[in-house]
């Protein structure tokens, strides 16, 4: 494993490679691509631990930050019961889950679909990441002959599309109004070559006017959006479930919003900082659902429903499930759903092609639906 002084020092040189391939300036987003992504370097292409309970020194983990699968089993077991009633609703046979992490949700899937006689032909992963692949590969040994692994999808494809804490970690453009202006916030080098943030001066908005004269800094999402286009170009029959961190617009852009909700994390801690550190640290924005609904809409897709995670958890059967589980993942449980952890923060959202919108509806929605609040 690369020591992390010297992987920082290599994905720095790159940003200031491709800082000056772009003259001095790299746009936030393109910096985060970087950051995240750079292949072998960025946080999610190096060979960094990621996913587990404890940080370095507690435990010998030396994770950052715990999705729900990791949390407890009850949340992929519970998540099986919609995704059986999606694949039998719309009449395909596949799943694909992108950015499958430690490959905790997809044997959490696999189990329970197969305990109930439902274990579909094919599970692919799309992942980027080829030391979480292998991560992957180990965790799900006992569904080898289910499970494949895809670096994009292809051009036509159908079934199931799942995915956890996805949409939060592709790369955001940062605006700033400062002074009345607007404008792109980006990297830069400082008087001692180190990494600063710059402005330009900008055409972009917000989708939302924000209300007053204070100065705001906030994110758009145009790469969510182009996810969800392509999804909705290529998905023939099938259905979609993204349940990430996030608001509706109207919460997204609110006035006291003013510090954006960019956030790294590293080793179980958060921070503000995502020009140090390089490669060792997650860099991630909330999502605004509604920019993706309204995306899946205008390419054709219909949305299925939009609801809190601890709603859409209890309309799937989870208290049923706790009812025979163990003292640790009861515990485990409110985490998943109270309103101050992820129960709250956490929302859903399904969406479908048009022909595979009809004639069903989804049983996580069943009670509790906020679509009219996209």
């Amino acid at each position: 494993m690369t020591e992390p002084s010297s992987l920082t020092s290599d994905l720095l040189q790159r940003v200031h490679e491709a800082m000056a391939q772009a003259g001095g300036w790299l746009p936030f987003d393109r910096f985060m691509a970087l950051a995240l992504y750079e292949p072998g370097l960025g946080y999610y292409a190096n060979q960094t631990p990621k996913f587990g309970h404890m940080p370095a020194g507690e435990g010998g983990q030396g994770s950052d930050f715990v999705t729900a699968p990791e949390l407890t089993p009850l949340f992929g077991h519970t998540l099986a019961a919609q995704v059986a009633q999606a694949l039998s609703a719309t009449g395909t046979d596949e799943l694909w889950e992108f950015g499958a992490g430690s490959g905790a949700l997809a044997l959490q899937l696999l189990d329970a679909l197969a305990a109930c006689g439902q274990t579909p032909r094919r599970y692919t992963i799309v992942d980027l990441s080829g030391s979480l692949r292998e991560r992957q590969r180990a965790t799900l040994v006992a569904h080898a002959g289910v499970v494949q692994w895809a670096d994009a999808l292809p051009e036509r494809f159908d079934g199931v599309v799942l995915g956890n804490e996805v949409l939060d970690a592709m790369p955001v453009q940062l605006l700033a109004r400062v002074g009345g202006a607007w404008f792109e916030r980006g990297v830069a080098r400082d008087a001692a070559g180190e990494l600063a943030w710059a402005d330009q001066p900008t055409a972009l908005r917000p989708p939302l006017a924000v209300e007053g004269a204070h100065d705001y800094l906030t994110e758009i999402h145009p790469q969510a959006e182009a996810f969800v286009n392509t999804l909705a170009d290529r998905l023939q029959r099938g259905a979609v479930f993204l349940l990430d961190y996030g608001f509706p617009e109207a919460e997204y852009y609110h006035p006291q919003r003013h510090m954006g909700t960019l956030i790294c994390h590293r080793g179980h801690r958060t921070d503000h900082q995502p020009l140090t550190d390089l490669g060792l640290k997650d860099i991630t924005a909330h999502v605004n659902f509604t920019a993706v609904a309204l995306a899946a809409q205008d390419a054709g897709m219909q949305v299925l429903g939009y609801t809190s995670q601890a709603r859409f958890l209890f309309n799937c059967g989870l208290l049923d499930l706790a009812q025979s589980a163990s003292v640790r993942d009861n515990a485990m449980m409110q985490k998943l759903v109270n309103e101050h952890e992820m129960g709250e923060l956490f929302k859903v959202l399904a969406l479908a092609p048009a022909a595979s919108a009809i004639g069903w509806e989804p049983l996580g929605f069943a009670h509790g639906d906020r679509t009219h609040r996209l």
